[in-house]
């Protein structure tokens, strides 16, 4: 019986890591639950799943949880970033799930790699602001890291059955490059100035996947994009030059790596998060499928472009943070945080987001080689310096 620690237990992935539990109960249980402050949702995870380990990140929620919960006994209920952490480290379970949204989910991670977990990695900001932390820790520790983003689970998958040449981590000398696939988003094919009169519900539509709010407007920014090429240059010891985005409308080819020789190797399947996440938990066996079927006679045609640099210019900063690196990628990723969540609040449009990024970017004083208190005041920091621009929100 496997473990798990679902931290991020209300969210998207969350949630679907819950419902394989539920296909797989002789396999997996659950030890802790993770959330951020949805106590309704989580009070009837804890009440199906039984954890020994429970916690509510936000304080006021944690106070209506345990108003819910008084009748149950059985488990530990914790609240903040303390919380968490003792979650992550002293709780009895194998595998985390490491699907909270933010910033705030690095440290959780660093305390399970050094509790030796495995992770099962869908927090794209560990990886983005400190992979140069996690990385070594992962060879330190000697924990297993399996990527739950479906772009990089197929690249996983496309790298499987190779002569052993270390950890996925360290690289491949066959990799000539990564063909990283995006679905453009639902405002694909639209300008700038078209999008300006673009709305939250707008951003919302999603044509293929259905994700977290953030994700979604992540993707029809493309700055999802652009965190998942930094991911995909720590998981796989590439740089930039060898990371080729493709704009795939149908998203069915997940990915791909194109090897010296010429061949490329990529996964298919239908756009659903299930299979990467159950591939991450039993890896390296294969389940019985979970969602439905690929059928490509169904599908036809399969299409790929460059993407629109010009109209989407959050890929181009993205590429100019992975270059830079240091502090930059933090500050890109904390500059489209307050952003995404300014847009949300109604406060910015949606061509306002990119701007806001590359103003944060523009003024960083870069920091070679951030400490993890680096990496997280570099992420205040930017915050603050949008509020002030802004004005605080």
């Amino acid at each position: 019986m496997k473990r798990l620690g679902v931290f991020g237990s209300t969210g998207s992935i969350g949630t679907q890591t819950l419902e394989i539990v539920r296909e797989y109960p002789d396999e997996l249980s659950v030890s802790v639950l993770a959330a951020n402050r949805n106590a309704a949702l989580l009070e009837r995870q804890i009440r199906e799943f039984k954890p020994k380990h429970v916690c509510i990140y936000d304080e006021q929620s944690y106070l209506d949880l345990k108003s819910r919960t008084s009748d149950l006994s059985g488990f530990t209920l914790e609240t903040g970033m303390e919380g968490l952490l003792r979650c992550a480290s002293e709780a009895d379970y194998d595998t985390m799930v490491g699907a909270i949204v933010g910033m705030i989910g690095i440290r959780p991670v660093i305390e399970a790699i050094k509790s030796r977990k495995t992770i099962a990695l869908a927090n794209k900001e560990t990886l983005v602001c400190a992979g140069h932390i996690i990385m070594p820790l992962l060879d330190e520790y000697g924990v297993n890291c399996y990527p739950v983003d479906s772009e990089h689970s197929a690249i996983f998958q496309s790298l499987v059955g190779l002569p052993y040449e270390g950890p996925v981590h360290h690289g491949n000398k066959r990799i000539k490059r990564i063909l990283l696939t995006a679905s453009g988003g639902p405002f694909r094919g639209k300008t700038l100035s078209e999008m300006e009169k673009f709305t939250l519900s707008d951003a919302l539509k999603h044509p293929n996947w259905v994700m977290g709010q953030k994700v979604t407007i992540d993707s029809a920014t493309l700055v999802n994009k652009g965190l998942e090429m930094m991911e995909a240059g720590w998981l796989f010891g590439v740089d930039a030059d060898r990371i080729k985005v493709l704009v795939h409308p149908e998203s069915i080819l997940h990915s791909a790596v194109e090897f010296t020789d010429g061949a490329v190797i990529g996964q298919m399947g239908m756009p659903d998060m299930k299979l990467p996440i159950q591939y991450a938990l039993f890896y390296p066996e294969r389940r019985n499928q979970v969602g439905k079927p690929l059928d490509l006679t169904g599908v036809a045609t399969l299409h790929f472009e460059e993407p629109d640099r010009v109209n989407f210019p959050a890929l181009a900063l993205a590429e100019r943070a992975m270059r830079t690196g240091g502090s930059m990628p933090s500050v890109f990723n904390a500059a489209n945080e307050y952003a995404v969540s300014s847009f949300v609040k109604g406060e910015i449009g949606f061509t306002d987001i990119p701007k806001c990024i590359e103003k944060a970017m523009d003024s960083h004083k870069l920091i070679i080689n951030p400490d993890l208190n680096g990496v997280l005041d570099t992420g205040r920091e930017v915050t603050e310096y949008l509020q002030a621009v802004y004005g605080r929100r």
